[in-house]
């Protein structure tokens, strides 16, 4: 395992932090765009390499009135004009096997959600096409069983894999991060993402859907960076209070160009 390229991009080691972000789900094909738009302008500023994300479908949610998205046709040709009109990588989450090849002929990097990365058939699906693999630890699993995530995915013959952090269960509705995580997960030689928006969520913490603590992502970014990390991972929505999935944990547009300031400050002095 080592470093990935994505067109002219390189995540790993020696290279610049990458900034992995967008809203939670589709909700549009115009609200997709608006917000892709928005952040590739703010990370062009600030010349932080960006990779759109978003999602198809939910298939995890808490309740069965959840929001999920648009679903596999729709969203994938949904994400194949967005990305054609912003020209930059894209990253979804695929939640079985048969969805991977379809993804893959859209997207640049397949992401195997928390709940799903033990499932091997799903791992294994999306190392055999060839695309990066950006696996999310579980919030049930401790950063040394990620080794194991990592062994299936170079039994395809992919070398090409990513470690996301994002928050470990800390008794009921509540995650916690342990940024040791991040350093030992980096010992394994692939690139490690820290997710700050997920990693804040009450999972099922308001009965039928998931709540939040927006007010962290910012500092728990921050000490990412300072500990070590080879890409940052939010969620944003230009009004996550009337966001259709995730609302409580997404951080709003209008914050993101201060926070990534910091946080490539931060990364910058770290490197030194």
């Amino acid at each position: 395992m080592g470093n990935i390229r994505i067109r002219d991009m390189e995540i790993g080691r020696g290279n610049p932090l990458v900034f992995i972000g967008g809203p939670c789900v589709i909700e549009r094909e115009s609200h997709l765009l608006l917000v892709g738009k928005q952040i590739k302008t703010i990370t062009d500023e600030l010349k932080i390499p960006f990779i759109l994300k978003t999602s198809f479908d939910k298939a995890n949610r808490t309740s069965v009135h959840s929001y999920r998205g648009p679903g596999l046709e729709e969203g994938l040709a949904i994400l194949k004009r967005v990305k054609a009109k912003l020209k930059v990588p894209v990253l979804c989450d695929i939640h079985e096997p048969a969805q991977a090849d379809r993804a893959a002929a859209v997207v640049d990097i397949l992401q195997i959600p928390a709940f799903l990365c033990r499932q091997t058939d799903l791992v294994t699906a999306a190392a055999e096409t060839g695309k990066p693999v950006n696996v999310k630890k579980g919030q049930f699993l401790s950063p040394a069983d990620m080794k194991n995530v990592i062994e299936k995915i170079e039994l395809c013959n992919n070398q090409q894999a990513m470690l996301t952090e994002r928050g470990t269960m800390l008794g009921y509705n509540n995650l916690v991060v342990d940024m040791r995580s991040l350093v030992i997960m980096r010992s394994f030689g692939c690139p490690v993402v820290f997710d700050a928006t997920h990693s804040v969520q009450l999972p099922g913490g308001q009965g039928q859907s998931t709540g939040g603590q927006r007010e962290f992502v910012a500092p728990l970014a921050r000490a990412a960076a300072a500990t070590g990390i080879d890409a940052l991972f939010m969620e944003v929505h230009d009004d996550p209070e009337k966001a259709l999935c995730d609302g409580p944990n997404m951080i709003d547009l209008e914050t993101l160009p201060a926070l990534l300031d910091q946080v490539k400050a931060i990364d910058k002095a770290r490197r030194k």
